[in-house]
């Protein structure tokens, strides 16, 4: 059996933190709670704890309160909720109506002429047309099946790879174990939270600090990322407080419902870093900042300026925090990716395949590596500004969805193909309604609950580009 409790002792003193503190978090639920043979909600019940009460130890350590009135805040985390969480663009509905369909409709698995299978990720208008001019056919997914049938897998990963698109041939775990990145992510920790530059211990921002008030208030948050695992990152922050601005391209292209979803709590603002005035401006939000989260592959942001080395030149003290698909070590450092693909690279659909014996590729039943990405995200973020405040430095966060999916592997296998699937209408009790640029939202919660300061988003979910590019 897995032992959560043992998931999260291990995440927590992992990373220099207080054991006795894990004596403060209520774990509920078990195994399984999706149908699965990996332990989706241990995972999930694991990293959101482990970023609750790294918010309750920020909010410890500002306000001195659980040594004035001999208790401390309490953190609870029930297994199913977390789970439910890491589903929350399923059950997104706008003014009562489903929300609008995430997928392209060519995305997805299709076997190749060698009988293996790839996966196609085609949201983003360049990758659905980049795929369709390499395979030189219709916008219309039976034309793409029939084309592929003249490719063989590994050649298409590359050949779409070298074109800079998000396409992923399915390996076995094994398979996987003997790829040059599969070995390079096995070298790796679960993320790193590493000193990059020397700067004074910052003071926390000045408040009076009644009881309620929340871990991260005033902590201001620069957030360039996309998609899901980032933003559900930042959406964590928010929901403790934080001041985050949601930095976006104007010319870049985005997915609506995932927009809306983990958009709540969040300023939205628009700049350009390609352009001079846009960089100018973004420094100027960097100033001000104690955190920088971005998303974007390894050395992107730094080619513009801002890498982090940079960032801790301009604001010393920066915590900044780096995500990517598959690492920033091994050949595919600097190849795109999505959860889903990662999944599919790296052994899980195979292996899920397997476990309910069927043939082709079988997903997760969530985005999993996103949405534990996002948790360990925050909790990063969090551990690293304690250690900021206390030791003084600028700090690099680096994580990736492939360490987050070897770390899932790592903790085994469960008999848990036959759990019940839920449907919207089988977690009510998990969702919450509020106003938004976009009409009524009711989405789903946050799944931590803690005694002293409940998580909750302050800000509506607005459209990408509301605000200016300003602290208020």
């Amino acid at each position: 059996m897995i032992d959560p409790r043992a998931v999260l002792s291990t995440i927590w003193t992992g990373f220099g933190h207080d054991p006795a503190a894990l004596g403060r978090v209520d774990l509920t639920g078990a195994e399984p709670v999706l149908p699965s043979s990996f332990a989706v909600g241990t995972a999930m019940q694991g990293t959101v704890a482990a970023s609750a009460l790294a918010a309750a130890e920020i909010w410890r350590a500002r306000t001195g309160k659980a040594q004035r009135i001999g208790k401390a805040q309490r953190i609870g985390v029930d297994m199913r909720a977390a789970a439910i969480a890491a589903r929350s663009e399923r059950y997104l509905e706008i003014d009562g109506k489903p929300a609008p369909e995430l997928w392209d409709k060519i995305a997805g698995a299709y076997q190749c002429g060698d009988g293996r299978y790839v996966r196609l990720h085609t949201n983003f208008p360049h990758h659905r047309d980049g795929v369709l001019k390499l395979l030189g056919c219709a916008y219309d997914k039976a034309a793409v099946a029939e084309a592929l049938k003249g490719w063989k897998a590994f050649d298409f990963e590359d050949a779409a790879a070298k074109a800079n698109l998000v396409v992923a041939a399915m390996r076995s775990f094994d398979e996987w174990d003997a790829h040059p990145q599969g070995q390079a992510i096995a070298r790796l920790p679960l993320m790193s939270v590493e000193r990059v530059g020397d700067a004074a211990p910052r003071a926390w921002p000045q408040g009076t600090w009644p009881q309620g008030t929340r871990p991260v208030a005033g902590i201001k948050v620069l957030d360039l990322t996309r998609i899901i695992a980032g933003p559900v990152g930042t959406l964590t922050l928010a929901a403790h407080g934080a001041d985050v601005m949601l930095v976006t391209s104007p010319k870049l292209p985005s997915v609506a419902p995932l927009v809306i979803d983990t958009g709540r709590g969040k300023l939205s603002t628009h700049i350009d870093l390609h352009d001079a005035k846009g960089r100018d401006t973004f420094a100027a939000l960097l100033r001000e900042a104690d955190i920088v989260v971005q998303g974007y592959r390894p050395g992107g942001l730094a080619t513009l300026g801002f890498g982090p080395e940079e960032a801790a030149r301009i604001r010393p003290g920066i915590v900044y925090v780096s995500l990517c698909a598959y690492s920033h070590d091994g050949p595919w450092a600097g190849r795109r990716g999505f959860d889903s693909l990662v999944q599919t690279a790296s052994g899980f659909n195979d292996a899920e395949a397997k476990a309910a014996g069927s043939d082709g590729p079988r997903p997760l039943p969530a985005q999993i590596l996103d949405h534990a990405s996002g948790y360990l995200l925050a909790y990063g973020a969090m551990t690293a500004l304690l250690r900021q405040r206390r030791e003084g430095g600028s700090w690099h966060v680096r994580l990736s969805l492939a360490q987050t999916g070897r770390w899932l592997r790592s903790l085994g296998r469960i008999d848990g193909m036959s759990a019940a699937d839920p449907a919207r209408n089988d977690v009510l009790d998990c969702l919450e309604e509020s106003q938004s640029g976009f009409g009524r939202l009711s989405a789903v919660r946050h799944p931590a609950t803690m005694s002293e300061t409940p998580p909750h988003w302050s800000r509506p979910s607005v459209p990408l580009g509301t605000h200016e590019p300003r602290w208020l």
